[in-house]
């Protein structure tokens, strides 16, 4: 279970994670009965999905969905802040969706140091002998299981909105939410098969992805809606986004780096997975852009193209070419910059002339941004 960080116990400005635990936990043993109820056979498919959002996880989108709700003057306690919980909850069941579906589509062998869910059916199924293409088989289960996890998302929204008299406010922020990930995604697999050869036009499209696939619906979009449900001002939604958008963005450049350069005992994930898988990345690009520049490095450009996306690829290659390029740096850099453009969003005035994001807010998103952005996993 997470738990606050040490040394911040709650004391309202951090979300509790007990109730958050408590609110999962219940509301999953709820639907794993309703679907035990179509035919006890499927409850061990739904347990999957039941551990998959119980244990683990950063619990960013909650955490952040919290502050949006105290920036925009929402109380740390009492019923709104139970119905907040309801809505915190959601974006982990959202997450979840992502997820299985993102490693289906990564042909992801592991996620958060275990086997991925569409894996670990594949192999009960191989090990059972009960189906005859195995891996079919855990890619159908995994798939539903998003679409289960995605359906009560929905439910979990309106339990939460609801009673808060937010709903009419909220949603559009919650249909937005749930369609730019998407579209993030699908835009993700557009720029993977794309036969553009231009590094600066690669790196606009990988800039793009960032900005929907992950700083959206990890970031800004959580703040949006957590504001939206308190009644925000406009001044404090304002830039609230524009810390989310920018914090999310260095988010997904850090994850770039540790896709490829992550240690694998931390990360759960193996080294070099995303140049097996064939991300498009901002580190991609910079990288391929210096090589091109270079006349004497055609050969390295030659080869970090062939091996980018096959499963044979030499990762150690690979990550030896471009961490002998200034990529890294170059990326390093974009994140202190996105990052120092973030934190200075937080310090804007309203027009009340008083600080659009309190105090008590302000520090803990400032807090938020250094783990989100200089984290090892």
């Amino acid at each position: 279970m997470n738990r606050p960080e040490p040394g911040l116990p709650h004391t309202g400005r951090v979300i509790d994670a007990d109730r958050l635990h408590a609110v999962i936990t219940a509301e999953l043993a709820r639907r794993r009965a309703d679907v035990a109820a179509v035919d006890p056979r499927l409850v061990e498919d739904v347990e999957l999905l039941v551990e998959f959002v119980t244990d683990g996880g950063k619990r960013l989108r909650p955490q952040f969905l919290w502050c949006g709700w105290l920036a925009g003057g929402g109380a740390a306690t009492g019923p709104d802040a139970d119905a907040v919980l309801q809505v915190a909850a959601a974006l982990e069941l959202l997450q979840a969706c992502a997820l299985l579906h993102d490693d289906i589509i990564d042909r992801s062998q592991r996620r958060r140091g275990r086997p991925s869910t569409h894996r670990a059916v594949a192999k009960r199924a191989a090990d059972a002998g009960v189906a005859a293409d195995p891996e079919h088989h855990g890619v159908s289960v995994a798939i539903l299981l998003g679409d289960l996890a995605l359906a009560w998302c929905d439910d979990l929204f309106l339990a939460g909105a609801l009673p808060l008299g937010a709903a009419r406010r909220a949603a559009p922020v919650w249909r937005a939410m749930r369609t730019e990930v998407l579209a993030g995604q699908l835009l993700d697999l557009a720029v993977t098969v794309s036969a553009e050869v231009d590094p600066a036009a690669q790196e606009r499209d990988a800039m793009r992805v960032n900005r929907y696939k992950t700083a959206a619906y990890t970031i800004e979009r959580p703040l949006h809606l957590g504001a939206a449900l308190a009644g925000a001002a406009p001044a404090t939604i304002a830039a609230l986004r524009t810390y989310g958008t920018d914090i999310g963005v260095a988010f997904q450049l850090r994850d770039d780096l540790l896709g490829v350069f992550g240690d694998p005992a931390v990360t759960g994930k193996p080294a070099g997975d995303d140049l097996v898988e064939g991300k498009q990345t901002v580190l991609l690009a910079l990288a391929r852009a210096e090589l091109g520049r270079a006349p004497d490095r055609v050969g390295e450009l030659a080869d970090l193209d062939a091996g980018v996306g096959r499963a044979d690829a030499d990762t150690e290659k690979l990550t030896a070419i471009i961490a002998g390029t200034g990529a890294v740096g170059a990326v390093e850099r974009r994140i202190a910059e996105l990052v120092g453009r973030g934190l200075a969003a937080l310090s804007s005035i309203g027009p009340n002339g008083r600080s659009a994001v309190p105090d008590p807010v302000h520090e803990r998103l400032a807090d938020m941004a250094v783990a989100a952005t200089a984290r090892r996993r």
